[in-house]
Formats: structure tokens, sequence, C-alpha cells
């Protein structure tokens, strides 16, 4: 695919544009990939606030029978249990990921988030506070958020992966 010349007033401007060009191109195929994607925009009628609806629909069940609420026996198991499912979940939606089947990531996305809202209501949260959470870090670095985080606690030595 042949370049167009850049119209510019003179061969000096058309000069600075090549180089400011040459600065945002993606380094990598990945980024290439994922710069000349557009993301469309939000659907009218599905939105993130079916979340909201979700987290509702568990909490309601938290004290209901645990035979008839698949989210009442999650939360009657406990803590250790509903982690271990959502630790399960996410694996399954990291498979699905690196394997590139898309429809199947689809459904393991929504098990992890569904599993992750069962583990809010087992710890007391509301979904506005992590939602304030996100908002506090939008727009920040992630590498400069992360620096600036204080240790909540420090179990075993790790090694971490950078």
């Amino acid at each position: 695919m042949a370049k167009k010349p850049l119209k510019s007033s003179s061969p000096a401007k058309a000069k600075v544009k090549e180089k400011v060009k040459a600065k945002v191109k993606p380094k990598t195929k990945a980024a290439s990939k994922a710069s000349a994607q557009t993301i469309p925009p939000p659907s009218a009628s599905i939105d993130a606030r079916v979340l909201d609806r979700l987290w509702g629909t568990v909490l309601s069940r938290k004290n209901s029978d645990p035979a008839l609420s698949h989210s009442a026996r999650l939360l009657s198991r406990g803590t250790a249990k509903i982690a271990q499912k959502f630790g399960e979940e996410a694996v399954e939606c990291l498979i699905e990921a690196v394997s590139g089947q898309r429809s199947a990531l689809i459904g393991e996305s929504a098990d992890v988030l569904y599993h992750l809202l069962v583990l809010w209501v087992d710890a007391g949260l509301r979904p506005e506070q992590i939602w304030a959470e996100l908002a506090r870090r939008e727009g920040v670095s992630g590498i400069a958020e992360k620096a600036a985080r204080k240790p909540v606690y420090k179990a075993v030595a790790t090694t971490k992966i950078p």
C-alpha cells in the first residue's frame, strides 16, 4: 500500500509530521492490531448496571434455602469455598482466553463476575465501594498506582513476576 504524501505548506513541516507519525506507531504487531481495532459503542439496552442487579439478587439469596438457590448454597459453605470456586472460574476464564475461544471466554467471564459478586456479598462489600475505588484509580498510570500502594499484609516471601 503506497503512502499518500502529506499535504503541508513546507517540506520542513512535512518532515516534522512524519517524525510525529513515526513516534506514535505501535512497536509490536499486537499493539498494532489493538490500535487498529475500534471499540464499539456500548449497547443502549445492556450495560454494567446488570452487575448491580445481580449483586442485589445474590444478596437477597443470602439467607435463602441452600437447596433452592445456588447463591445461598455457595454462601452457606463459607468464604474459603466461595474463594475456591471463584479461583476455579478464573482459571477456566484464563484457559479460554489463551486458547482463543471467544464465545467460551464470554461465558467464563460471566461466571467469574458472578462468583466475584458472591465473594463481595460474603465479605459485606457493596458494588459502589468497588466502583468508587475504580473511579479513584481512573486516569492514573497503573504503574504509578501500584507503586503508591502500601502493602496490606505480608504472609510469606514470594517472588513476583515483573
